[in-house]
């Protein structure tokens, strides 16, 4: 895990990642070509270098966005002062006409109270932005997640091992046990570096939902990946001693 930390020690590299889910891919495709696994491998590759950059502008300011909001607060602090200072109020303060003063008075603070709430959702609207931002590209990472899960739902070591014989309605299997054992585990790293992409935008962000959302993540991951590592232990158990070792790579 040293290798994904940036010198800093303390968070992950994003380059390093990305650099290992395509390393990841070249091996699929090595000892899988054409499979479906290299497929998604591929896109999860140009999934985190997007999620990469994206993950890094949720540390910078929106200059632009903060800009605008700016300009709007002045501008509406500035209509208001002027139609405050618009307004007679000699006539009344003359009239000692307590009725009038107090709808004034309660006709301005209604009027501080919604530009404050005003102020205030434009003051958070960069924050619900990169927000957004950053729940869209999660859900991508989860998607991404279950695809995985569903590659090695009909891989069953059992079954190779014991050698069954399908049904008709039963999926192709011809997968030798050395194959099966090493396409679990690409499908295990691939989990992993499925968490260590969604862990980058809690590098980046202190959103309580973003946390939570990434959270959720790394929890599916390591539930489906510890699946997936069951099916690995059984495969171990039930191979032969005279058996050839797993293929490496």
């Amino acid at each position: 895990m040293k290798r994904h930390l940036s010198r800093a020690g303390q968070v992950l590299d994003p380059v390093r990642v990305v650099a290992t889910l395509a390393q990841l891919q070249s091996r699929i495709e090595e000892r899988f070509p054409d499979s479906g696994l290299a497929r998604v491998c591929g896109e999860l590759v140009l999934t985190g270098e997007d999620t990469a950059r994206r993950a890094r502008r949720l540390s910078r300011p929106y200059v632009a966005l903060r800009t605008l909001v700016a300009v709007v607060v002045c501008a509406a602090v500035a209509i208001q002062i002027f139609v405050l200072q618009r307004i007679d109020w000699s006539p009344v303060w003359r009239r000692n006409d307590i009725l009038a003063v107090t709808q004034g008075l309660d006709s301005a603070v209604n009027l501080t109270v919604l530009s404050a709430g005003s102020i205030w959702f434009q003051a958070g609207l960069e924050r619900r932005w990169k927000r957004a931002r950053a729940l869209q590209d999660l859900y991508r990472l989860r998607a991404f997640a279950h695809v995985i899960d569903m590659y090695q739902l009909t891989k069953d070591p059992s079954v190779v091992l014991a050698g069954a014989r399908p049904t008709a309605s039963s999926p192709r299997r011809i997968m030798s046990e050395p194959q099966l054992l090493r396409y679990l585990d690409y499908c295990s790293e691939l989990l992993a570096l499925i968490s260590k992409l969604a862990a980058l935008y809690a590098a980046h962000s202190r959103d309580s939902e973003v946390i939570s959302a990434v959270n959720d993540i790394e929890e599916l991951t390591s539930n489906l990946g510890r699946k997936i590592w069951q099916k690995i232990t059984i495969l171990s158990q039930l191979r032969d001693a005279d058996d050839p070792p797993a293929l490496d790579g």
